[in-house]
């Protein structure tokens, strides 16, 4: 007889990728697909939604083959995606009106400067937990309905539809019969109210947005559909959705109030779970939505770094400094220090807890003697820096963390888990999975399928792979942390 497994999307910035696993999270098959990043102007990041969509059906065909071939039968799907890139398609043919605007785009900072100056900035943060920035969903869909022909016009007719990643993703698997997304996704698009848990009039109205083109939100594990035969070869329930970040907490088994993680992905984000209350920052960190289940919202505090593995891709890609991103492991242990070189990798702006949307990437401290190892060993210390940044602000918010663990495709370097130990000066925990965005939403399915009972089932399935003990001194860690302050404020605009 098959043996159950669960199948989980992850559909990110730079790739997009399907793998199945056990009830145990044992990963049985996976495949892995990159499409094309478009980058129409400074700051502007775009992606052909046809290349997501095609690269979706190819990672999940090839997993079920490869699974299905091991003796494996998967019972429930598991959604997971790069959470506040947006776009909007026609309702009767699916196909998009514009590219989708990547959460990266920074096209629309004049808007969220005017709205700040108009004094809206403290609603904005009251109902959903963010601040104004064109990081999230509202400017970037209220851009689109402006600059396409007739948009705005056939919207408010009822003509199209609009939602993140996931619902896109949803609404095709489904045969166009789901237009549906969860709470986590909602909550990052600046129009969704996290203590009423709704689409918030106010918000629709402060960005223009038509109530009719938004999708339903649900629990994160909810019954979101069933994929078409013809699609994967047979039908399969959705049970679970959740963005990806989120989805990497759950996947680290972060249910407990106070539990911390930080993913390192293109981009890098932290992640402290704060239980049922929301924690208000004061140091320019988010409030977002956990997770909900069973219509009980999990809140979380969150700080967000625009570019971290996006810094290993562009010298690989853009300079043609590295062969392979794994290259920069090597290329760091060689030099005993950085010798003064930092690189602040805005090249889309800066995140929390800055929110410098027209900063611009930099490197310092350049010398004749400089060479390729210490550029490859600048992006990763940036990485470890911008998330230094994230626990003071989180400390300055009363939240100490005694331990990080942490998740995504860079923490297989362990020359970067050491200096994260090092410099923020705490344990740092990598788990025997460490792709754990898609574990995420495979527990989720799993939950809608009763393969797993409850979120203690969940949590005690976590295993260490190995812990990263803090070596540095306090001298040299300072020294460090002082540099890069240097460098920081020689690029803030």
């Amino acid at each position: 007889m098959p043996q159950p497994a669960l199948l989980a999307i992850d559909q990110g910035t730079t790739s997009t990728r399907a793998m199945v696993f056990t009830k145990s999270s044992k990963v049985v098959a996976k495949d892995q697909q990159e499409f094309v990043q478009i980058f129409p102007h400074d700051g502007w990041v775009e992606h052909n939604p046809e290349d997501i969509w095609d690269s979706t059906l190819s990672v999940c065909r090839n997993a079920l083959s490869i699974a299905d071939r091991a003796g494996y039968q998967v019972a429930s799907i598991g959604i997971t995606n790069q959470r506040e890139t947006v776009l909007v398609w026609d309702r009767k043919t699916g196909s998009p009106i514009y590219n989708a605007i990547v959460w990266q785009d920074r096209r629309t900072a004049e808007q969220c400067r005017q709205l700040r100056r108009s004094g809206h900035e403290a609603m904005v943060k009251d109902r959903t937990g963010l601040l104004l920035d064109p990081y999230f969903s509202a400017t970037k869909l209220a851009w689109i309905l402006d600059n396409t022909p007739n948009g705005r016009e056939r919207a408010e007719r009822g003509e199209l539809l609009a939602g993140t990643i996931d619902t896109f993703l949803i609404w095709r698997l489904t045969g166009g019969r789901q237009h549906v997304t969860d709470a986590t996704n909602a909550s990052r698009t600046s129009l969704y109210n996290i203590t009423d848990c709704c689409w918030d009039p106010d918000l629709l109205g402060l960005f223009s947005i038509p109530a009719q083109i938004l999708p339903q939100v649900k629990n994160c594990v909810a019954n979101f559909g069933t994929v078409e035969a013809d699609l994967l070869g047979h039908t399969l329930p959705i049970g679970g959705v959740a963005g990806d970040q989120q989805a990497a907490a759950i996947g680290q088994g972060g249910f407990q109030q106070g539990d911390l993680k930080s993913t390192y992905g293109t981009g890098g984000f932290v992640l402290l779970n704060t239980g049922s209350k929301r924690l208000r920052s004061n140091h320019r960190l988010l409030s977002t939505v956990g997770y909900q289940l069973e219509n009980k919202v999990s809140y979380a505090l969150e700080g967000s770094i625009f570019v971290a593995g996006a810094a290993v891709q562009w010298l690989r890609d853009g300079l043609g400094v590295v062969e392979h991103a794994a290259d920069t492991e090597a290329m760091a242990s060689k030099l005993g220090s950085n010798d003064g070189t930092y690189l602040v990798p805005a090249f889309t702006g800066l995140g929390a807890p800055h929110w410098d949307p027209d900063a611009r990437g930099a490197l310092f401290g350049l010398t004749r003697d400089t060479s390729s190892a210490h550029l490859a060993r600048a992006a990763l210390e940036s990485v470890v820096y911008q998330t230094s940044d994230l626990l003071v602000a989180m400390a300055g918010d009363g939240v100490s963390p005694t331990s990080l663990k942490v998740d995504g495709g860079m923490v297989a370097n362990n020359w970067l888990c050491q200096f994260l130990a090092d410099i923020l000066n705490v344990p740092v925990l990598r788990p025997a999975v460490m792709e754990t965005t898609a574990l995420g939403a495979a527990y989720l399915a799993g939950l809608s399928a009763g393969i797993y009972q409850d979120l203690d089932e969940l949590a005690e399935i976590w295993r260490l792979d190995q812990e990263f003990a803090p070596e540095m001194t306090q001298t040299d860690r300072h020294g460090l942390l002082q540099g890069w302050q240097r460098a920081l404020e020689r690029t803030l605009s």
